[in-house]
C-alpha cells in the first residue's frame, strides 16, 4: 500500500465489526470506539424524541426517532468518505483528509443531533440556543460522552467544530467536513428524506441515494457534484418541496406545532419553565410537564399529546405585504394580535367558554429550495446550480416556497372561518 489513502480506506473499512439493522439502510456498521459514543446516555435520549414530532397523529407510522436518524447520517457519511477515497485511488483528484480528520467527521455525523429536544425544529423562532450550539456544549461538557470521544482517539473540540458552524475554525479540512454535513447533498438531508417519506409511507422523498454519493467529488477542496448526477439535485429539491407540502406542513402538523410553540412561548415569558429544562426534556418529560406545573395554557402540551388539535378557522396565502403578516412579523406582535382576536370572541355568548390560549395565529418560515452546491462539468469547468441550466434556475424555488407558505388561524372546532374574519377587522 504505497498510497496513504489505500491504507486509510484499509483502517476506515476494517474497523467497522459492529452491525445495527435498520429498517431502510440496512446494515449499519459502526467500530467498537464508536458504538460506545453511541451507547452513551446523551446518544440514547435521541431515542426517546420522535424525529418529526407530531406527524405521527396524521401519519401513524412516523414514529421513528432522532437516535434512528443519526445512525443513518452516519452510514450515509461513511459511504461518501469510502467513495471519495476511492475515487482519490483512481487519481481522479487529490484528497486534503486525514485518517483522524475522517474519525472526527464520522463521528459528528453520529452526533450532529445531539442537542434537540422535543419539537426543537418547530421551535426556531422562540428565542432559544440552537440545537447545533446545544450539541457542542454536550461534547465538550457531558462527562461520559467527552471521555468516550477521547477514548477513541478524537478530540471533543473538533467534532464540536465540524457540527456548530459559528464556531471559529481556520482548519481547512473542518470546513470541508462542514460542507459535506450541512451543504445541498448533504448526509443529513438524504437520510431524514428517505427516513421520513418511509415511514409516513410517502413516495415522495425516495432519492437515489448511492448514485448521489457515487457521483460527488472535489474541486479546489470543496465538494462537488458530477454533471452526470444533476438530476439529483433537482429530485432532490422537489422532493423536499413535496414532503413539506404533505407531511412538514400539512395543516394537521401545524396545528400541533403551533399549539406547542404558544405554550412553549408562554412558559418561558412568564418563568414557568427555565429553558435549560427544556433543552434536557425527551418526548415523555416534555408531556408530563403539565402534571407537574399548574400553568393553564400547558394544556396545549396534553392536547397535542393526545391528537385533541386545534382546528384551522382561516387559511389564506402568505404575503409580505398583507396587513394580517405585517402585524405578526415579529413573534411578539403575533401574540398580541391573537389576544385581540381572542377578546372580540370571547365577547359572543356562544364563545364564552373560548380560553385566552386557544386562538392561536401560525405564520410558517421562510424556507429555502435552492441549491448552491458546485457542479462539475466534464470539461473540468466547475459552476454554481443555480447557473445550470435546469427548471430551478428560473425562480421556481421561489415559487415552491410562495405556494407553500399559508397564514393560518388555528381555534376549537366550534369557532366559525366567518366569526374569526369578522374578528380580523381591527
Amino acid at each position: 500500500m504505497n498510497n496513504p489513502n489505500e491504507k486509510t480506506l484499509a483502517h476506515l473499512i476494517s474497523s467497522q465489526t459492529v452491525t445495527i439493522r435498520d429498517p431502510l439502510w440496512k446494515d449499519i456498521r459502526l467500530s467498537p470506539a464508536m458504538r460506545k459514543i453511541f451507547l452513551t446516555p446523551t446518544v440514547q435520549k435521541l431515542g426517546r424524541i420522535k424525529q418529526l414530532g407530531p406527524a405521527f397523529h396524521l401519519y401513524p407510522g412516523a414514529v421513528h426517532t432522532r437516535l434512528d436518524h443519526s445512525l443513518g447520517v452516519y452510514h450515509l457519511s461513511f459511504c461518501i468518505l469510502t467513495s471519495l477515497l476511492q475515487k482519490s485511488l483512481r487519481g481522479e483528484f487529490v484528497l486534503p483528509l486525514t485518517e483522524e480528520g475522517m474519525n472526527t467527521f464520522l463521528c459528528a455525523s453520529l452526533l450532529h443531533d445531539i442537542g434537540h429536544f422535543p419539537f426543537a425544529h418547530s421551535l426556531k423562532e422562540l428565542p432559544l440556543e440552537s440545537h447545533e450550539r446545544l450539541a457542542a456544549r454536550l461534547i465538550e461538557e457531558d462527562i461520559q460522552l467527552n471521555e468516550a470521544i477521547w477514548a477513541a482517539g478524537l478530540e471533543p473540540s473538533l467534532v464540536a467544530d465540524i457540527i456548530d458552524e459559528t464556531r471559529p475554525t481556520t482548519s481547512v479540512e473542518i470546513l470541508f467536513y462542514r460542507d459535506i454535513l450541512s451543504g445541498s447533498l448533504d448526509p443529513d438531508k438524504l437520510d431524514y428524506l428517505n427516513r421520513d417519506a418511509f415511514f409516513c409511507g410517502v413516495p415522495y422523498g425516495t432519492q437515489d441515494v448511492s448514485y448521489i454519493t457515487d457521483k460527488l467529488t472535489i474541486y479546489n477542496n470543496h465538494p462537488a457534484l458530477e454533471n452526470q448526477a444533476l438530476a439529483s439535485v433537482e429530485h432532490l429539491l422537489f422532493s423536499k418541496y413535496l414532503m413539506y407540502r404533505n407531511v412538514y406542513w400539512h395543516k394537521v402538523t401545524r396545528s400541533a406545532t403551533a399549539m406547542i410553540k404558544k405554550a412553549v412561548l408562554s412558559s418561558l415569558h412568564d418563568n414557568v419553565i427555565p429553558k435549560q429544562q427544556l433543552y434536557d426534556l425527551d418526548d415523555e418529560q416534555f408531556f408530563l410537564l403539565p402534571q407537574s406545573i399548574e400553568y393553564p395554557c400547558l394544556s396545549l402540551f396534553s392536547n397535542v399529546r393526545d391528537n385533541q388539535l386545534l382546528t384551522c378557522s382561516f387559511d389564506q396565502n402568505y404575503s409580505e405585504t398583507g396587513h394580517l403578516e405585517q402585524q405578526c412579523a415579529a413573534i411578539e406582535s403575533r401574540y398580541q394580535v391573537e389576544d385581540k382576536l381572542y377578546a372580540r370572541l370571547s365577547k359572543k355568548p356562544e364563545y364564552s367558554s373560548l380560553k385566552p390560549f386557544e386562538v392561536i395565529i401560525d405564520i410558517q418560515e421562510p424556507v429555502s429550495f435552492e441549491s448552491d452546491i458546485p457542479i462539475l462539468a466534464e470539461n473540468g469547468v466547475c459552476t454554481p446550480f443555480n447557473e445550470q441550466e435546469t427548471i430551478f434556475s428560473h425562480d421556481i424555488g421561489r415559487v415552491f416556497t410562495k405556494s407553500l407558505r399559508k397564514t393560518r388561524i388555528f381555534t376549537p372546532s366550534y369557532i366559525t372561518e366567518e366569526a374569526v374574519r369578522e374578528a380580523l377587522e381591527f
